[in-house]
């Protein structure tokens, strides 16, 4: 026990020679003694106020430099100690007599004497010396830049929070250079620092950890869908529409200008979407193609002796008699020249009336219509030519046998046009009986070639 005060006495005393030098700090002290943080310095631990029931069989505790003594109540003790010691010492406990000669506090025995006292104290008005507060005074050394800190009989220049002592001044401490703070950037301050979040992220309460900020929450920065993403957050755009340059914004697209083929006829572009439309006489079918109408079937405008004829992209009314003198009726659309009638030996005996339609721009050449012989007679030639109709080569009738042929369209027609071709099948006998027949054939041209 001895051993260790004694250590303990010149730690101390190390402490107090060098003092004043602040050159070395003790931040770590012997058993029995904690560190003082104010003072600077190694201070003894009272272990009789904080070990619970020290001394047992009714012995008394007496605290001493590092640890502490049992003693019977009934034993004096006489202490000499520094002043230091006497004011952390179990001095006013019962048989203890403490005598500190040095003590520049206490007065001598003789009241009336004139004290002198030691370097950082001052006599009082009650003839004791006490401690002179140098901070207050301002009779201190201490720098601009440092904290002043009052001990007994002396004071301590201490360098602020956040700054650290270099030769006699005080540098800032870079808090940024030591083990990381701050989670994604550390910005230094004098004396402090703070921390910084990237983009995207924003501190957390404990003004170190970056946590990501969900941008579609706060403040939807997206024209239409929002998307949160670690750090950022990407844009989307509804269908029928595409982002814009910005990549926040949405634009409409117009899908009439992706593809002209998009619609069969016209496309119209809306907000978000388009449709297609179909000209007059035509409706859409499948959303994208147009069909014809069949005005015939829906808004017949025809009078009760006209027969309505549907065809691409509208209708036309025709007579339902269509013969004309000296030509009777014989059947719905064929006419018949009598033979007792003198001037139909020139004529054709019959006019069948037929009607067709076709599309716009057809492709060519391609087979249109076919005649054929309703009457067969034997031993007789069936010729067939185009009588009518054709003063621009548009046809061409070629045949197919002896008793039919197929009309052709050779050149490509656009509508909307009608033209009238009469097609003539002539019949020869080896008596030289001779006749003719014609069929005239309407055909209207679609203004589409849908």
């Amino acid at each position: 026990m001895l051993t260790a005060m004694c250590l303990a006495a010149l730690v101390l005393a190390a402490v107090h020679s060098q003092e004043t030098e602040e050159t070395i700090t003790y931040t770590q002290c012997t058993d029995g003694y904690e560190w003082d943080p104010v003072r600077q310095r190694c201070k003894d631990i009272d272990e009789c106020e904080i070990v619970p029931d020290a001394c047992k069989g009714g012995m008394k505790c007496v605290n001493h430099y590092g640890g502490y003594l049992c003693l019977p109540r009934t034993a004096q003790i006489i202490v000499n100690e520094r002043e230091e010691a006497a004011a952390e010492s179990t001095s006013g406990r019962n048989n203890v007599i403490r005598r500190t000669p040095a003590d520049p506090q206490r007065a001598p025995p003789n009241p009336t004497h004139q004290i002198q006292c030691a370097a950082g104290y001052e006599q009082s008005d009650h003839n004791v010396c006490q401690d002179i507060d140098e901070c207050a005074t301002g009779t201190h050394n201490c720098r601009a830049d440092q904290v002043c800190v009052n001990l007994r009989g002396s004071f301590s220049c201490q360098c602020p929070p956040g700054y650290q002592k270099r030769g006699d001044q005080c540098v800032d401490i870079d808090e940024c250079t030591l083990p990381p703070y701050c989670h994604h950037r550390c910005v230094n301050t004098p004396g402090s620092y703070y921390c910084q979040c990237n983009a995207g992220f924003q501190l957390a309460s404990n003004n170190h950890t970056c946590v990501d900020i969900n941008e579609c929450d706060a403040n939807n920065p997206c024209a239409q869908q929002c998307y949160n993403i670690l750090g950022s957050f990407i844009c989307q755009c509804n269908p029928g529409f595409e982002l814009s340059s910005d990549r926040i914004n949405c634009e409409d697209t117009d899908e009439c200008r992706t593809s002209s083929y998009i619609c069969q006829y016209q496309c119209v572009n809306e907000p978000g979407k388009f449709s297609c439309v179909c000209p007059e006489g035509y409706q859409v079918v499948g959303g994208r193609t147009c069909q014809d109408i069949n005005e015939c079937e829906t808004t017949n405008e025809c009078r009760e002796d006209e027969i309505c004829w549907n065809y691409h992209g509208g209708f036309r009314c025709y007579p339902r008699n269509p013969c004309q003198e000296p030509y009777v009726l014989t059947s719905e659309n064929r006419c018949v020249c009598p033979v007792s009638n003198a001037i139909c030996r020139e004529l054709p005996y019959s006019v069948v009336y037929k009607y067709m339609s076709i599309r716009s721009d057809r492709t060519v050449p391609s087979d249109i219509f076919q005649i054929q012989a309703t009457t067969i007679y034997p031993n007789t030639i069936n010729t067939f030519r185009i009588k009518a109709g054709n003063e621009n080569g548009e046809f061409y009738l070629r045949q197919t046998s002896a008793v039919s042929a197929m009309l052709v369209l050779v050149k490509s027609l656009s509508g909307p046009r009608e033209h009238i071709v009469d097609l003539e099948m002539l019949t020869v006998n080896s008596l030289n009986y001779r006749t003719s027949s014609v069929l005239r054939l309407t055909i209207i041209v679609g203004p589409y070639a849908f």
